[in-house]
């Protein structure tokens, strides 16, 4: 069977991830995913990712996918944004490696911008097509970040190294074979802030595993609420412990919220197993803004939620909101709407324009928090709208974002054969007229 190679050298990539530790959350879960299907289409897949801490060499997914694990810059965890620094050794090693194990490959394909450098390295080397995707975009979270913080502005360099990743990803853009957008808003800003040629770039969204988040009956999604305490009309977020996912204007949002259903819980289930300083001062500064509302009888913190519980956890809830500053897509929401959950998210990213609003989900400024408030409880006002949600989310992520109608596109985009255009940014123009 042919051989593939996805590169995602940052992070805690693993066959189980530690998913919310730093540097590892959504993007992990789609490489993984992504890897399973491309295994079940039938290619053997390895996963390239740094070796670092006390983690082994290897990884093994299932019987067509591991994990490679190739060691560079020492023992210690690196951030994403410093990664780079370490990669000219990490390509060396990889590439021993690949000869050593004699390894063929019908393509590579890059996540993020480390990755990408490391890939282009591999893909020279090897005579091999590259492929990268994104997932961001260093010039949109630059900009996103100077409007939002104005007045941090000046320790942005220092904290996100934004010269050094905008020099990066040109040189990646516009050396590899293609470059994969997953938004509309990525697939206009490669092409009109990056310079490439609309042949250069194709969008394909990120999935969901629809064998794992589908809705359920009304007493199995009872049940899921006793298990996870859940009373009167809650409403959760989770993610990692970061101050771009936005708890914060969450916590502005449910305050407006709260005093016009008084039934309503908030709960975060935020970070990983372990927490690192900033992630802990993060949580501290939540709290402490709940407390400023005087809501903390309605504001839960629920800790880490694992792989295994998360579908359960999206049933049990009332309405899932994500909430986030910036978001290039969303895989959270996705999943959400895809077990049957009313989804609120954010008009700072790509997926709002995806959706119709009140029919798929409802959208709003999370910078606004009596939008983002009374946007949250309309649903819980209106019988109608909350069903219309629960049915036709879950319909619009069963149509568009699974993994398996994604590694189809990706392979034969690879193979030169005709992609299915059901899934083409025609899709997202124009969601009023979707049609569904």
């Amino acid at each position: 069977m042919p051989r593939i190679a996805l590169v995602s050298t940052h992070g805690y990539v693993a066959a189980h991830p530690p998913l919310g530790a730093a540097d590892t959350g959504g993007q992990v879960v789609y490489v993984l995913e992504l890897a399973k299907k491309l295994g079940q289409l039938g290619h053997y897949v390895d996963v390239y990712t740094r070796r670092f801490e006390d983690q082994p060499a290897f990884d093994e997914v299932d019987e067509r996918v591991r994990v490679v694990r190739i060691p560079c810059g020492g023992k210690d965890f690196i951030p994403k944004e410093y990664l780079h620094r370490h990669l000219g050794e990490w390509c060396e090693k990889a590439l021993r490696f690949i000869k050593r194990e004699d390894l063929n490959y019908q393509f590579i394909n890059s996540h993020y911008w480390d990755a990408g450098v490391a890939g282009q390295r591999l893909s020279e080397a090897l005579n091999v097509p590259h492929i990268h995707t994104p997932h961001s975009l260093g010039l949109w979270k630059k900009r996103q970040m100077e409007t939002d913080y104005p007045e941090k502005a000046d320790r942005f360099e220092e904290e996100f190294n934004f010269s050094e990743r905008i020099k990066h990803e040109l040189i990646v853009y516009r050396s590899c074979q293609l470059v994969v957008a997953t938004t509309p808003i990525q697939l206009d800003m490669l092409m009109n802030d990056y310079g490439l040629a609309r042949n250069q770039v194709h969008m394909i969204p990120p999935g969901y595993d629809d064998n794992r988040f589908y809705p359920v009956s009304s007493a199995s999604r009872e049940m899921a609420r006793q298990h996870f305490g859940f009373e009167g009309k809650v409403v959760v977020a989770l993610g990692r412990l970061a101050t771009n996912k936005g708890y914060d204007l969450l916590i502005d949002g449910f305050s407006v919220m709260a005093s016009r259903v008084p039934d309503a819980y908030l709960h975060l289930a935020l970070g990983g197993e372990n927490m690192d300083e900033n992630e802990a001062k993060i949580l501290k500064e939540l709290k402490d803004k709940v407390a400023e509302y005087g809501i903390e009888d309605r504001v839960k913190f629920s800790g880490f939620v694992s792989d295994e519980e998360l579908p359960d956890y999206y049933r049990a809830a009332d309405m899932f909101v994500l909430s986030s500053r910036y978001e290039p897509f969303g895989m959270t929401a996705i999943e959400a709407m895809a077990s049957g959950t009313p989804t609120v998210i954010t008009v700072h990213g790509g997926l709002f324009r995806a959706v119709s609003y009140g029919r798929h989900a409802l959208f709003a400024d999370p910078f606004d928090k009596e939008d983002l408030g009374i946007t949250m409880m309309k649903p819980f006002k209106h019988a109608r709208l909350y069903g219309r949600l629960s049915r036709m989310g879950a319909h619009k992520a069963r149509s568009l974002f699974t993994w398996t109608g994604i590694a189809q596109q990706l392979v034969a985009l690879v193979e030169g054969r005709p992609v299915n255009q059901a899934l083409d940014e025609s899709d997202w123009a124009e969601p009023w007229n979707d049609g569904d």
